[in-house]
């Protein structure tokens, strides 16, 4: 092997293949959480909420959540029912149904995420979603549809979930 070689095998040894740089815990306002990220090609986050509500299958839950102008007004979490009779039959599993309006006088793009548990604290089904192309536009209203994919029998009997809510640029 010739010295060139050598030294080209050595300072590559020597690089890490992988540079990282650590990010700082989020800073936490009043259950808001605000977190900047120093990746300029990644979409900026705005706030982020999280929190428990009592879980209520096949029924509409009214909430009070605001996270920079983007409120949600309601949630539904049940049966997966298809519209078409053609289709009726087979259980599609589950979703969460959920309703926002922006107040604020910018567009919003959210992200949700639901968790559902039972009393003992075993997770039951997760879900997520969000905006895939544009954006909630001020003054209007949008419904979101997330799906719990094969989760079909347990959801059901959930006690509680958790909701949390993340803005992007």
């Amino acid at each position: 092997m010739s010295m060139l070689s050598l030294l080209l095998l050595l300072a590559l040894q020597d690089k890490p293949a992988l540079e990282t740089k650590q990010v700082e815990p989020p800073k936490v306002e009043a259950g808001l959480a605000k977190q900047e990220l120093s990746a300029p090609t990644q979409a900026q986050p705005l706030s982020f909420f999280s929190g428990t509500f009592p879980f209520h299958w096949n029924q509409l839950q009214t909430l009070e959540v605001n996270v920079d102008g983007l409120k949600v007004t309601s949630l539904a979490i049940g049966k997966r029912e298809p519209k078409s009779k053609l289709f009726q039959g087979p259980n599609y599993g589950s979703r969460a149904l959920i309703h926002v309006a922006n107040t604020s006088k910018k567009p919003r793009t959210p992200g949700f995420a639901i968790a559902v548990f039972d009393k003992e604290g075993r997770l039951l089904g997760a879900a997520n979603g969000g905006t895939k192309i544009g954006t909630v536009k001020p003054g209007t209203t949008e419904t979101f549809d997330l799906a719990f994919f094969q989760v079909k029998d347990r959801l059901p009997k959930g006690d509680h979930y958790v909701l949390s809510v993340e803005l992007r640029d």
